[in-house]
């Protein structure tokens, strides 16, 4: 993967221009991909760049919606119903790109079924 091809996807896809402040989200979407990768994957897979891009633009959205979940009233600050759809489209996007990765990556789901050649009663 390519961190300076990702840092330039993930100002496409957040807005923000990466400073030191969002390497720690780079970095931890870097490690969260290379951990779901195939053993055959090519890490230099473009496709994978536009994955961990828009898992860490997923993280920042997460973050910005837990901060403006409170709304500030004569009375005090409570909490409010959330009306970041920023955080939605982010959920979109990194759920398209984990489609588009489906062949270079590990299946987040497993079920398991099991066998037997005693009948049930």
């Amino acid at each position: 993967m390519n961190i300076e091809s990702i840092k330039t996807l993930f100002t496409l896809f957040s807005g923000e221009d990466v400073s030191e402040k969002y390497m720690p989200l780079i970095t931890l979407s870097v490690v969260e991909v290379e951990k779901m990768l195939l053993p055959e994957t090519n890490p230099s897979d473009m496709r994978l760049d536009f994955l961990c891009a828009s898992m860490a633009n997923h993280k920042l959205q997460q973050i910005n919606s837990a901060r403006e979940r409170s709304e500030y009233t004569v009375s005090g600050k409570m909490l409010s119903e959330s009306k970041n759809t920023s955080l939605k489209f982010a959920e979109k996007l990194l759920h398209d790109y984990m489609n588009l990765c489906a062949e270079l990556i590990k299946e987040k789901t497993f079920i398991f079924m099991g066998f037997s050649d005693v009948p049930e009663e």
